[in-house]
C-alpha cells in the first residue's frame, strides 16, 4: 500500500498570503475578508483523514474455458468492507497482457459507503493459451483529494483457451513398462512384428496353430511392444523467445505455454511419465510423472512459475521497479538469472537415462538451437515444437525467418524431428498430425 499526498492545494496557501497582504497593505476590509477565506481553504486539506481502503472483489467471466476468438465478459463488482465512505475510489482491473479489450473499460470510478458495492464489466476476445487476471489496481481519495492510497486487490480468475490434440506421436525409447508408445521390438502388444521359432514357455496362446496345421511347425506370433514413454515438455522463455509477430499479438512464449497445455492433456490421457522444464528467468523443473495430482502439479507450475510469465522481461511492474537496491534488475539478469548453459547443465542432470524431451522454442536464440543438438548428442531424444512468429513485412523479419528456416534444417539434419506450427494459421494438433511420421 502507497500513501501520498497530491498536492492539488499547492497553490491557495500563496495565493491566501498574498490577498491577505494586499488588504491589509490597501486597508481594504474586503481584499483582507478573501485572504481570510483563501487560508480557510488551505487549512481545510489539514483536517481531512486518509481513507481506509478495505475491499472486497470478486471477478467472474462469461466463459472460463472459451474458444480461440470468443468474446468473453468480464464482470467486476466491488464492495467496500471498511468503516468509512470511499468519496473518491478509482479501480484498474487486471487485464493479463495478451487479451485485448473490445468492450467497455476495464476502469471504473466510483463513491462507495460502508457496505456498498460498485460494479462495472468489459468484453475480451479470447487468445489461445493460459491468462491469469493480475490484481485491480485501486487508488482511493479523501474528501478533499489532497492524500490518496494506491493498492491492490487479488481476485483470483483465469482463463483457458486451449484445444486438444490428438495423441502424442512420441520418439521411440526403451522404459521397460506397459504403456502406448510402440517400439520396433517384438514381444506381447497389439500389432503384428513377426513369427519366430518355438521356445520352451512360449505362451499356448501365442502358437501360430494355422501354421501348425499346414506344416506342422511349431512357431510363436510377436507383436510390437507397448512401453511407458518419460517425456518432459521444455518451454524456451528466454529473452529472444519473448518475439511477436506483431506488437498487439502474442508473442512466442505464450503460444508455447498454450501449446505445452495441449500436450500435457493429451498425454495425461496416456500411461507415460510427462514432466515440465523451463529456460529463461530461472530454471524451472517438474520431474517426469503420472497421476491426477501430478497432472495439476505440471499445470499449477506452468501458471504460477515467474520463469513461464507471458510478459516480457522488464515489462513487469515488480521487474520494472526493481528490488530497492538501486540496480538495473535487466543487467542483473544477463550476468547470472539468463545463464542458459548452467540451466542446460542442470537439465541434462536431472533427466533420466529414458526421458525424451519435446522442446518448444520460437528458435530466436542459436544458444537453444545449441542445447537441443547437445541434449540429443548426450542420448537424450529430441523433438522440437516451433511456433513460427517471424514476418515478411519487413527486412529485418525476413532475415529473422532465413536464420529460423536454416536453424530447423541444421536439427534435422542431425536427426531431430521439427514441427513447424504456424498459430496464426493452424492448429497444433493439425501440425502434430501431419508430422507424426517424421515424429515416429
Amino acid at each position: 500500500m502507497t500513501v501520498r499526498r497530491t498536492r492539488r492545494w499547492r497553490g491557495i496557501v500563496a495565493v491566501a498570503l498574498f490577498v491577505g497582504g494586499v488588504g491589509v497593505v490597501a486597508a481594504r476590509p474586503l481584499v483582507l475578508l478573501l485572504g481570510v477565506v483563501g487560508a480557510a481553504f488551505a487549512a481545510y486539506p489539514h483536517l481531512t483523514t486518509t481513507p481506509e481502503v478495505s475491499l472486497d472483489v470478486d471477478r467472474r467471466s462469461s466463459d472460463d474455458s472459451p474458444d480461440d476468438g470468443e468474446a468473453v465478459t468480464v464482470t467486476v463488482r466491488v464492495q467496500n468492507t471498511g468503516s468509512g465512505t470511499l468519496a473518491d475510489l478509482r479501480l484498474v482491473d487486471g487485464v493479463p497482457p495478451m487479451l485485448r479489450v473490445t468492450d467497455g473499460s476495464p476502469r471504473h470510478a466510483a463513491v462507495l459507503r460502508p457496505g456498498s458495492t460498485t460494479e462495472f464489466e468489459y468484453t475480451v476476445e479470447a487468445e489461445r493459451g493460459r491468462h491469469r487476471f493480475e490484481p485491480v489496481t485501486v487508488v482511493a481519495r479523501d474528501v478533499a483529494g489532497t492524500r490518496e492510497v494506491e493498492t491492490t486487490v487479488d481476485a483470483e480468475t483465469e482463463l483457458a483457451c486451449t484445444s486438444e490434440v490428438p495423441e502424442m506421436p512420441l520418439r521411440q525409447q526403451t522404459e521397460r513398462h506397459s504403456g502406448r508408445l510402440i517400439t520396433d521390438e517384438g514381444g506381447s502388444g497389439i500389432e503384428f512384428h513377426q513369427t519366430r521359432e518355438y521356445r520352451h514357455g512360449d505362451p499356448m496362446s501365442r502358437i501360430d496353430w494355422k501354421r501348425h496345421a499346414k506344416t506342422g511347425e511349431l512357431t510363436t506370433i510377436e507383436f510390437r511392444e507397448e512401453r511407458t514413454a518419460s517425456v518432459v515438455l521444455l518451454v524456451d522463455a528466454t529473452v529472444a523467445a519473448y518475439r511477436a509477430r506483431r506488437p498487439d499479438e502474442q508473442n512466442a512464449v505464450a503460444h508455447s505455454l498454450a501449446g505445452a497445455e495441449q500436450m500435457l492433456s493429451a498425454l495425461s490421457n496416456t500411461r507415460n511419465f510427462v514432466g515440465v522444464a523451463g529456460v529463461g528467468r530461472e530454471f524451472a523443473w517438474l520431474a517426469p510423472g503420472i497421476g491426477p495430482e501430478h497432472d495439476d502439479a505440471a499445470k499449477t507450475l506452468l501458471a504460477t512459475s515467474p520463469t513461464f510469465s507471458t510478459v516480457p522481461p522488464g515489462e513487469n511492474k515488480s521487474e520494472r521497479e526493481g528490488d530497492g537496491d538501486g540496480t538495473d534488475d535487466e543487467a542483473d539478469t544477463d550476468d547470472g538469472e539468463w545463464n542458459l548453459q548452467s540451466q542446460h547443465a542442470e537439465l541434462q542432470r536431472r533427466l533420466g537415462s529414458n526421458a525424451q524431451v519435446v522442446l518448444l522454442s520460437p528458435l530466436t536464440d542459436p544458444d537453444v538451437v545449441g542445447m537441443a543438438l547437445g541434449l540429443e548428442a548426450n542420448g537424450t531424444r529430441v523433438t522440437v515444437v516451433s511456433p513460427d512468429v517471424t514476418s515478411d513485412a519487413t527486412l529485418g523479419g525476413r532475415l529473422a525467418a532465413t536464420e529460423r528456416d536454416n536453424r530447423i534444417r541444421s536439427l534435422r539434419e542431425s536427426g531431430i524431428p521439427v514441427v513447424d506450427w504456424d498459430p496464426e494459421t493452424e492448429r497444433l494438433g493439425t501440425e502434430l498430425l501431419r508430422t507424426q511420421e517424421q515424429i515416429a
